[in-house]
């Protein structure tokens, strides 16, 4: 931080003793006072961005009075821009202030040296254009250049408040992305097994002799959902994806099917070789297909055949999981088990067509894309 320090005024330095040296050649009397209004006018702007308001509160008065004598007229108006640059860059409540010392300072002794004879104490050297002599285009040009520092400063600081805007709303959308894709993960890995879970406890309470077995899927299936929601939260730590980049594998796939099986349905399945397919759409088409067999058994009434085709071709993999129940009468409505699937594969630029199948049931059908 101080060598930046130290390297911004060694910028501003040249321009600090240009100005100095301006003063004192173009003088036209000398005098250790010249030096002294010089140093005045030129030194303080080496720190201009260190101290902006006190360096240009000390500039313009040192302007003023040079006006006033009339020395370095020119120059003046010059060494109250780039004081007012820094300023203005600042704020808006700053700018306009500054905005309106620096025009006071350079425009009330110039307006006093055209309408007093007595000013400037120093009369201009002949030819040379000042307030006294050309008031007019005088007032134009240093009001043109002292306005038009003030606008440049503007421009970069509301370029600056925009950038500093948007980047705000990226981080926004990044941080509400980021909290979807936990929700979402976190329902996929819950809410599969919980289904289970409430179905085997149901069978438990009522029927006996079957009691054991359903507890021990419920013991087994409780197992599996904390290992899910580890792996989700263990991903979150890493920063990296949920750790299903193996998933849809040819285990992970029969462990869905064994466990809608376990609930009464008869499942069948096709798949294709899924070597060719990238992890992240495995992982993708796992949790879609975990949604798709949980529906099955929370929504469709009376299903006791379930078909699953997972099909890859040389750009895509299809999903499609059929039934035989009755549609229930809110297997229409987009609840978050559909939108979940939907914003997953729109993640991948597929499709998904959910609703009730030709020959009765329910069928969803999903296609991710891949490059090739």
């Amino acid at each position: 931080m101080r060598f930046w320090r130290w390297a911004l005024i060694a910028f501003d330095l040249p321009a600090a003793a240009a100005v100095m040296a301006a003063v004192v050649l173009l003088r036209p009397v000398s005098g250790w006072w010249v030096w002294c209004l010089a140093a005045l006018l030129g030194l303080p702007l080496a720190v201009r961005r260190r101290w902006p308001v006190p360096v240009l509160v000390v500039v313009v008065l040192a302007a003023a009075a040079a006006l006033v004598v009339g020395i370095g007229g020119e120059v003046a108006v010059y060494a109250v821009a780039f004081a007012l640059y820094p300023v203005a860059l600042s704020s808006a409540r700053a700018a306009a202030v500054g905005l309106a010392g620096a025009l006071a300072g350079i425009l009330v002794p110039g307006v006093l040296d055209a309408v007093t004879a007595r000013l400037p104490v120093v009369a201009p050297r002949a030819g040379a254009e000042s307030f006294s002599t050309a008031p007019v285009t005088v007032t134009a040009y240093s009001a043109a250049v002292v306005a038009g520092t003030w606008a440049l400063a503007w421009a970069l600081r509301t370029r600056r408040q925009h950038a500093a805007q948007l980047a705000a709303l990226h981080t926004a959308r990044a941080v509400a992305e980021e909290r979807l894709r936990i929700a979402r993960d976190v329902h996929d890995a819950v809410g599969h097994s919980l289904s289970l879970i409430t179905m085997r406890a149901a069978v438990a309470n009522h029927l006996g002799a079957e009691r054991e077995a359903a507890l021990r899927m419920i013991e087994q299936v409780g197992r599996e959902a904390l290992d899910d929601v580890r792996t989700v939260l263990g991903g979150l730590r890493e920063r990296g994806s949920p750790g299903d980049g193996d998933a849809l594998s040819g285990t992970d796939l029969d462990g869905l099917v064994e466990r809608t099986r376990a609930a009464g349905v008869d499942v069948t399945i096709e798949r294709g070789d899924l070597s060719s397919v990238p992890a992240g759409v495995r992982a993708s088409a796992y949790r879609i297909l975990q949604e798709a067999l949980t529906n099955v058994r929370r929504h469709a009434r009376r299903a006791t055949r379930c078909q699953v085709v997972v099909a890859v071709a040389p750009d895509a993999l299809t999903l499609t999981v059929t039934d035989d129940g009755a549609v229930s009468g809110d297997a229409g409505r987009p609840g978050h088990g559909l939108l979940g699937m939907r914003e997953r594969i729109a993640g991948h630029g597929g499709s998904l067509s959910a609703g009730p199948g030709p020959a009765g049931g329910f069928a969803v059908r999903a296609t991710l894309p891949f490059p090739t």
